[in-house]
C-alpha cells in the first residue's frame, strides 16, 4: 500500500512541473458568481485573481493566503446568471483543448479552460501566493478545482477571470474536459432537513437552537457538522489506519478490526467548532468565516481505543520517547491530494486520563458519514479542528502539523490584527477552549410569556481542558443584576475530565412596570471549575477569523403577560 505521505511528496514533484493535471482531476461545473464591470474592481484584481487560481492550488494557496471557502459562501449566484461567464464569444480565435494543453509554462504562457472559454492567466504567476502549486490548473480546465473550493463564490471572481479571455475552446472540446468527472460533493451523506447550513459545498450547519437544551446527549441527526473537504466514501471493509513514529521510525498498518480488539473505551464529550457564535463577533466588525450562529456545538458519547494504547504498541509511551506532538491526517482530501491534518501536544496523546480515542461509535452506533465513518479521533476538551475526522493516518513527531489548518487557521489574534499585518506564526494553534455559554430558548426577537413576574430561560454551557461548569448566571435587565440558574445537568464526570458539557434551567424576574410589549435584554455568563469566567463583549475580544468568541451571551426578547 503506498502511503499518503509518500503519495502527498509525488504529488508535489508532480505540480511542481510543467505537466497538466487540470483535465484529470474529477470534478463538475461549479456554480459561479454574479456578473459586474470588472474596471470597477481594479484594486481588487490581483487578489480576486489570486484567489481564482489559488484554489487550483490546492491546500498551499491557503497556506500562503489564509482565505477560507467559507467566507464567501453566501455570495452564488443563480445559473442563468453564470451563463454569461465562458460563454461563446464571437470574434476571437478558436483553440482546441490539445492546444491548450500545451500553454504549461511560463516560457509558453500559463492557459486555462472554462466552459466556452479560454483564458491566459500568465501574468498572475510570479505573484501568486500558492506559488507555482498553480501548475495544476495550468493547460486544463479550472472548473475541478472551482468544485472543490467554495471561495470562488464571490461577486468579483469570474468578471476578473474575464479579463484574461483570449478565445472560445473549440466546440468539440467544450464539456469534454470535465464530461468524465464526477462531481466531488455528488456522494455527500443525506442530512436531516433540520440541520440549518452555513455552506454546502463543503456541507457545513447547525441545528435549532431550542433542540440544543432538549437533551444532555445531542442526537446524531442533530450534530453540527463541520466539513472542510467532499467527504469521502470510506469501506469499513477495506479500511487501513497508517501508524508512523518518525523518531524511531516504526511504522504499522491498522484495520477497523484491528482497531476493535483494543479495549472499549467510552467518553461523554463535547465538541465545538471555534467559530461557534461567530455572528455575533461579526456585529463588532467583519470576520472571514462561515456564519456560525449559537448551534455549532454538540455532546455525545464517544467509544473506540484510546489512543494511548494504541502508541504504545507501536513503541511510543509517556517518559520512553522525544516527540512533541501527534499528528492527524484525514482521508479528505484536496485536487493536490493533501489531506486534511491537525495535531496536537504529545503529552495529552499519551495521558490515560486524557480520554483521546480512536473512535468507531457516537451514541452507541458506527459513526454517521458526516462525522468521520468508520473511524475519527475524539480529542475532549480541545477544539474541534483537531478531532480528525475519516482518520487515515496518525504521525508522532518533534513537529506540529504542517496542514493549513494548524498552521495558519484556528488561531486568535488581538483586536488590532487584521488581513494586511497578521502573523500566524506568532500565534499558538488552538488546543483546549475557553468557558462559554448559550441561551438555548427564547430565541432573539421572541416574545415571552410571563408567569408569576419570571421568564423561563434555558440553555448550555461547557469549558474545555476538562473544566466542569460549576455555576451559570443569568440577567434579565442587560447584565445590571445576575442571579445562578436552578437547575445544572451534566454527566457524572469531575474536573479535569469532565469532558461534557452542562444544560441549565432557570426563571428569571423581570422588572417592575413591565408589560406586555416591553423588551428586555437576556445575558447569561457560566464559571468553570477553576472560576474562569466569559469576557463582557465582543470589542475586547474581536479577531480577525473570528474564533473563541465567547462573550456574554444577549439575547433580546418581548415580554407578554
Amino acid at each position: 500500500m503506498l502511503s499518503r505521505l509518500v503519495l502527498r511528496r509525488v504529488v508535489g514533484r508532480y505540480v511542481g512541473g510543467t505537466a497538466s493535471v487540470g483535465g484529470s482531476v474529477r470534478s463538475t461545473h461549479h456554480q459561479n458568481h454574479q456578473q459586474g464591470e470588472a474596471k470597477d474592481y481594479t484594486q481588487q484584481k490581483w487578489w480576486s485573481a489570486a484567489t481564482i487560481l489559488g484554489a487550483g492550488a490546492g491546500a498551499a494557496f491557503w497556506l500562503s493566503y489564509n482565505y477560507h471557502a467559507e467566507a464567501a459562501s453566501s455570495l452564488t449566484v443563480g445559473e442563468k446568471e453564470e451563463e454569461g461567464f465562458g460563454a461563446y464569444r464571437s470574434g476571437l480565435p478558436e483553440y482546441t483543448l490539445d492546444e491548450v494543453a500545451r500553454h504549461t509554462t511560463i516560457k509558453e504562457r500559463i492557459w486555462m479552460a472554462y466552459r466556452h472559454g479560454v483564458y491566459d492567466v500568465t501574468e498572475f504567476i510570479a505573484e501568486h501566493p500558492g506559488g507555482d502549486k498553480i501548475m495544476m490548473g495550468a493547460g486544463g480546465s479550472v472548473e475541478p478545482f472551482w468544485a472543490l473550493y467554495a471561495v470562488h463564490k464571490n461577486p468579483h471572481v469570474l468578471n476578473i477571470f474575464e479579463t484574461y479571455r483570449i478565445g472560445n475552446l473549440a466546440a468539440a472540446d467544450v464539456g469534454t474536459s470535465v464530461s468524465d468527472m464526477s462531481d466531488p460533493y455528488g456522494k455527500e451523506p443525506r442530512r436531516h432537513v433540520a440541520l440549518k447550513p452555513s455552506s454546502r459545498k463543503p456541507f457545513n450547519a447547525e441545528p435549532p437552537l431550542p433542540l440544543l437544551a432538549d437533551s444532555l446527549i445531542t442526537p446524531n441527526e442533530l450534530f453540527y457538522v463541520r466539513n472542510h473537504l467532499p467527504v469521502p466514501d470510506v469501506d469499513a471493509a477495506s479500511y487501513e489506519l497508517e501508524l508512523n513514529d518518525e523518531l524511531s521510525n516504526n511504522e504499522k498498518t491498522l484495520t477497523l478490526q484491528d482497531i476493535r480488539k483494543y479495549p472499549k473505551h467510552t467518553i461523554t464529550a463535547t465538541i465545538m467548532c471555534a467559530g461557534n457564535r461567530r455572528s455575533e463577533m461579526t456585529k463588532v466588525k467583519g470576520v472571514k468565516g462561515l456564519s456560525w450562529g449559537q448551534a455549532a456545538i454538540g455532546n455525545a458519547t464517544w467509544s473506540g481505543a484510546r489512543l494511548c494504547d494504541v502508541l504504545k504498541d507501536l513503541g511510543v509511551e509517556d517518559g520512553k520517547t522525544d516527540a512533541l506532538h501527534v499528528q492527524f491526517e484525514g482521508l479528505d482530501t484536496d485536487p493536490a491530494s493533501m489531506p486534511y491534518g491537525a495535531s496536537i501536544p504529545i503529552e495529552k496523546a499519551l495521558d490515560s486520563h486524557g480520554d483521546v480515542i480512536l473512535a468507531y461509535e457516537m451514541n452507541g452506533e458506527p459513526i454517521p458519514r458526516d462525522h468521520g465513518y468508520p473511524v475519527r479521533v475524539v480529542v475532549p476538551g480541545v477544539v474541534g479542528a483537531r478531532n480528525v475526522k475519516w482518520l487515515g493516518r496518525i504521525i508522532v513527531s518533534k513537529n506540529e502539523s504542517d496542514a493549513h489548518w494548524q498552521q495558519n487557521d484556528y488561531k486568535g489574534f488581538a483586536p488590532n490584527v487584521d488581513w494586511d499585518t497578521v502573523d500566524f506564526k506568532k500565534s499558538p494553534a488552538i488546543q483546549e477552549l475557553p468557558v462559554i455559554s448559550a441561551v438555548c430558548e427564547p430565541l432573539e426577537g421572541d416574545q415571552v410569556e410571563v408567569k408569576e413576574g419570571k421568564i423561563k430561560v434555558r440553555g448550555y454551557a461547557w469549558s474545555g481542558g476538562g473544566r466542569k461548569i460549576v455555576r451559570v448566571d443569568v440577567s434579565s435587565d442587560g447584565g445590571h443584576t445576575w442571579q445562578a440558574t436552578d437547575t445544572l445537568e451534566s454527566d457524572s464526570s469531575r474536573h479535569p475530565h469532565a469532558w461534557g458539557w452542562t444544560l441549565w434551567t432557570t426563571e428569571v424576574p423581570v422588572g417592575k412596570g413591565a408589560k406586555t410589549g416591553s423588551e428586555v435584554e437576556l445575558c447569561v455568563k457560566a464559571v468553570d471549575s477553576q472560576y474562569n469566567t466569559q469576557p463582557e463583549n465582543f470589542a475586547n475580544i474581536w479577531n480577525l477569523r473570528g474564533v473563541l468568541a465567547n462573550a456574554y451571551h444577549r439575547v433580546q426578547v418581548k415580554l407578554k403577560f
